[in-house]
C-alpha cells in the first residue's frame, strides 16, 4: 500500500510540473493565485467604498446588502424592460449577446489549458467554429425571414434568397473548412490533449448554440414563450432572497449556508401566483401570443 500511495504521489506531482511548466509561455499556478489575489483587493476595495458611503453608512450593517440589491434588482428589471418594449429583434441580440459572453468565459478554460502546451490556433478556431454553428442554425431562417422586408431591394432579395437556397451547402463548406484547418494545427506528441480540446469545443457549442437557437425560435413563435419563463426565474430569486432575508430560519443544504427552507417555500409559492397571473395577463395581447409574421 505504500508503494502505491508513493506512486501516486509522484503522479501527481510530476503531472503538477507538467501542467505548470510545460512548453511555451504557460500560466503557472503561481499566475492563478496572483489572480486570486487581485479579486480579493477589488472585493476589498469594494467593501471599502460601501463603508465610507454616506448614506449607506446611515443604514443598519444588516440591511446595506439588501439595499444595494435592491436598487441593482430595479435597475435590472428596468433595463429588460426596455428591451421587451423594443420587441423581438433587441431580445434576439440579447439571447445572442449572452451567448457570446457564455461561450467566451467557457472557452477561456480550454485555452489556458491549450496555452499551457503552446499549442496554436485554439482560440481562432473556436470562433470560427462558433460563427458556423451560428449560420447553420440561423442562416436559413433569418435570411427567409428578412427577404420578406427587402422585397423592394431586388439585390438584397436575390443574394438573402442565394443564401436561403445553399445554406447547407454553405454551412458544409465552412464546417469543413473548420475541421481542416484543425488537422493542420495537430502537433505530433499532443493529438489526444489537442482532440480532447477539440470535443469540449464541439460540446459547448451543441449545448450553449443550441439553447440560443430554440431561444430565439421560441421568440419567433410569440414572445409569450420566452417572457414567461424568464419572468418566472426572475421572481423565485427574488422572492427567494425576501423570504429569506426576512423569515429564514432554517438551512436548506450545507453546500449554501444562507439558503433556507422558508426562502426555498415562500420563492416557490410566490412563483406559481406570479405566473399564473402573469400567464393570464399576456395572453390578452396578440403580440405576445402570435408568432412573428
Amino acid at each position: 500500500m505504500s508503494e502505491l500511495r508513493n506512486r501516486s504521489t509522484g503522479f501527481a506531482e510530476n503531472q503538477q510540473k507538467d501542467e505548470c511548466h510545460g512548453e511555451g509561455e504557460g500560466e503557472t499556478y503561481e499566475d492563478l493565485d496572483s489572480e486570486e489575489s487581485k479579486s480579493r483587493v477589488v472585493e476589498s476595495a469594494t467593501d471599502k467604498a460601501i463603508e465610507e458611503h454616506e448614506f449607506l453608512k446611515s443604514i443598519p450593517k444588516k440591511y446595506r446588502n439588501y439595499w444595494i440589491r435592491f436598487v441593482v434588482t430595479w435597475i435590472l428589471i428596468g433595463a429588460f424592460a426596455v428591451i421587451v418594449y423594443g420587441g423581438v429583434f433587441p431580445l434576439s441580440v440579447l439571447v445572442i449577446a449572452v451567448q457570446l459572453i457564455c461561450f467566451n468565459e467557457i472557452i477561456t478554460i480550454g485555452y489556458r489549458v491549450y496555452k499551457t502546451y503552446n499549442l496554436p490556433w485554439f482560440r481562432t478556431l473556436s470562433w470560427y467554429f462558433l460563427f458556423t454553428y451560428n449560420y447553420y442554425l440561423h442562416g436559413d431562417f433569418l435570411a427567409n425571414f428578412f427577404k420578406y422586408y427587402l422585397m423592394k431591394k431586388i439585390f438584397l432579395n436575390k443574394v438573402l434568397s442565394g443564401f436561403a437556397q445553399y445554406h447547407s451547402f454553405i454551412s458544409y463548406c465552412f464546417y469543413l473548412s473548420a475541421f481542416m484547418a484543425f488537422i493542420l494545427s495537430l502537433r505530433q506528441g499532443y493529438y489526444f490533449r489537442q482532440f480532447t480540446m477539440f470535443g469540449f469545443t464541439n460540446l459547448v457549442l451543441l449545448v450553449i448554440v443550441t439553447q440560443s437557437h430554440l431561444i430565439v425560435s421560441n421568440l419567433f413563435s410569440g414572445m409569450i414563450w420566452f417572457l414567461l419563463p424568464v419572468s418566472a426565474v426572475i421572481t423565485n430569486d427574488i422572492m427567494a432572497y425576501m423570504f429569506g432575508f426576512f423569515l429564514g430560519r432554517t438551512k436548506l443544504i450545507e453546500l449554501s449556508p444562507k439558503k433556507t427552507w422558508e426562502g426555498f417555500i415562500g420563492g416557490a409559492f410566490s412563483t406559481v401566483l406570479f405566473t399564473i397571473a402573469l400567464g393570464h395577463w399576456l395572453c390578452g395581447y396578440d403580440s405576445m401570443v402570435c408568432p412573428v409574421s
